[in-house]
């Protein structure tokens, strides 16, 4: 699918993974709108980026928000045609510990946001590229590209409901896939590894280096903007559906 004088949406597009992706489909010459719950930078990064740049105040937990943020994407010439979602958040805590059972609120709010939140930009998209007329070799009405992670494979010590999360996001891809394979839209998912987002920038620097050492090649944290380029590449390739793709450079992660 071509990105041209498209209408895109990223949600969780205000930083890291999302405003890289963001500058990637806007330079392509798309229009696309940033729906993010951080006001703040999502102005900035709408501003910054000048023409072809929107921002909706969204939070993927509030269906409401993500509808509306779909439709003001879904009002711009030519409809709604690719959707990436970028948007989560992670927690650290074991099953079971001497302090006691997981609790049960952040993995509830984990789910929430990575999966549930997921979810909601993802059929809510769909259903405004349903109304699109068929564009290109393929005829296609869409492209949605969601975000899980190696995790959803790999899952660390601590990881429990980041990983339920992700592996979430992982097994909704081929069922969605097929729901609207009749309808001319994909689906896929990008696994990343260990990338430089604001996550890992609260890091220390020996610690970010540690953690970069241990990725076979290159050895070193993703660029965001590496996560971007595959983004480009999904919507570009017509034949990438209902597939999730791992982007880590070839880490497989231990236990802890």
């Amino acid at each position: 699918m071509e990105l041209k004088d498209r209408s895109t949406l990223v949600a969780g597009g205000a930083s890291g993974l999302g405003a890289a992706t963001v500058r990637a489909i806007h330079s392509e010459g798309a229009v696309v709108t940033i729906a993010d719950r951080d006001l703040e930078r999502g102005k900035a990064l709408a501003d910054e980026l000048g023409e072809r740049a929107h921002f909706a105040h969204a939070d993927v937990t509030d269906a409401s928000s993500v509808e509306a943020a779909v439709a003001q994407a879904a009002a711009l010439p030519g409809g709604l045609r690719v959707s990436v979602c970028c948007a989560g958040i992670g927690w650290a805590e074991r099953t079971a510990s001497k302090h006691g059972a997981h609790s049960q609120q952040p993995f509830e709010t984990v789910i929430g946001v990575n999966l549930i939140g997921t979810f909601n930009v993802m059929r809510y998209a769909a259903a405004a590229m349903l109304t699109n007329e068929p564009q290109g070799p393929n005829s296609e009405r869409g492209v949605i590209i969601n975000t899980a992670s190696i995790a959803a494979f790999d899952g660390q010590i601590g990881q429990l409901a980041y990983a339920a999360s992700k592996g979430g996001v992982v097994a909704m891809t081929l069922p969605a896939a097929r729901d609207l394979s009749r309808e001319s839209i994909r689906v896929c998912t990008i696994a990343p590894g260990l990338f430089d987002t604001p996550l890992l920038a609260s890091l220390p620097e020996p610690a970010r280096q540690s953690l970069g050492a241990t990725v076979p090649y290159p050895a070193r944290l993703g660029d965001p903007a590496e996560y971007a380029q595959l983004a480009l590449s999904i919507v570009a390739n017509g034949y990438l559906n209902g597939e999730t793709i791992r982007l880590d450079a070839g880490l497989r992660m231990a236990p802890k």
